[in-house]
């Protein structure tokens, strides 16, 4: 598909991933992923209103889903109105392109199996339901959500469903995809995508908090007695709460490694678990930091996220490596 190459300059590490995916696989997930994030680039354009973010976004579904022919030009029509669109709505290049190019991305849809259009609309109705209960969630000052079963219904909404979607797209067009029963792969991708998206939250809680949005339970701080706006001052009572998610995000990976060493088709097995390598030494950098990563953004380097996918690609993922890998964790 031509709408591959978007997906290089937003997501670097997970374009790798999709391209030592068998082809069979790679439009399916290539196209799911583009959509997921075009709508959280709409969710994110923070230069543009919550109402009017709000009201792309549902079109935006309601273009994945068939119902709006007309979201393209909406999209196009938001960028133009800026004066200087590559940086008004606080967005890259590569993310402008991507809305500039949702007409086409949603004219590829149309161009998958059934099944397969079928299982990439689900996938997009979850996300960007979980989306827009985001943008409807903060408005009213420093906020938290309510306890833990809200954060874990979160990051299934945006990302446990995505360890649902490749589990079941695997299944169906993967050879030997795995010994283990389907069931038990769905689980576990599903901890998996929620492991990943928890890195996410941990990684960016300083500039989340900055925003006003804290997706620790305020049910947790209220028994530290600790507030929303206590948290970029780092106490010491908050150390706690911040390792115990950190500890949630790693059984996440946990089972994300789990998940990859019993795919049996190695090239699959490496676009699985590359995700899981890089979140682990993430987790390791904002542990090292403490909380000092809510004042300085962690990020793994660069060279570092090279150097892994090289070494991950080479052995093809090794079963052995990937084990000793999970006993480190």
């Amino acid at each position: 598909m031509k709408q591959f190459e978007l997906l290089k300059p937003v997501s670097r590490s997970f374009y790798i991933s999709i391209r030592l995916l068998p082809r069979a696989l790679r439009e399916p997930v290539a196209l799911a992923y583009l959509l997921a994030r075009t709508s959280d680039t709409i969710a994110d354009s923070s230069a543009v209103d919550v109402e009017k973010r709000i009201e792309l976004l549902d079109r935006f579904a309601a273009g994945i889903a068939g119902k709006d022919q007309a979201i393209g030009e909406a999209l196009k029509e938001l960028l133009v109105s800026q004066r200087d669109p590559s940086t008004a709505l606080g967005m890259t290049e590569g993310e402008r392109t991507l809305l500039e190019s949702a007409e086409a991305i949603l004219r590829s849809l149309e161009n998958l199996s059934p099944e397969d259009q079928r299982d990439v609309r689900e996938l997009l109705a979850i996300i960007t339901r979980g989306q827009r209960q985001d943008l409807t969630r903060w408005g009213g000052g420093p906020a938290a959500l309510g306890n833990a079963e809200e954060l874990r219904e979160y990051t299934y909404l945006v990302a446990g469903c995505v360890g649902e979607f490749w589990t079941r797209v695997c299944f169906r067009k993967v050879q030997s995809f795995t010994a283990r029963d389907e069931a038990d792969m769905l689980e576990l991708g599903t901890n998996y995508g929620r492991g990943l998206q928890l890195v996410n939250i941990l990684r960016d809680a300083g500039s989340d908090l900055r925003a006003g949005r804290c997706y620790f339970p305020e049910d947790e701080l209220r028994a530290a007695n600790l507030s929303v706006s206590d948290l970029l001052n780092g106490p010491a009572d908050f150390l706690p709460i911040y390792l115990r998610w950190v500890a949630e995000a790693r059984a996440g990976l946990d089972a994300g490694l789990e998940y990859s060493i019993a795919i049996n088709p190695p090239r699959v097995r490496v676009a699985t678990v590359l995700p899981a390598m890089i979140g682990v030494r993430t987790l390791s950098l904002l542990e090292e930091s403490g909380l000092e990563a809510l004042r300085t953004r962690v990020k793994v380097p660069r060279n570092e996220v090279r150097g892994m996918i090289a070494s991950t690609t080479i052995t093809l993922a090794s079963r052995s490596r990937l084990r000793r890998a999970r006993a480190k964790l």
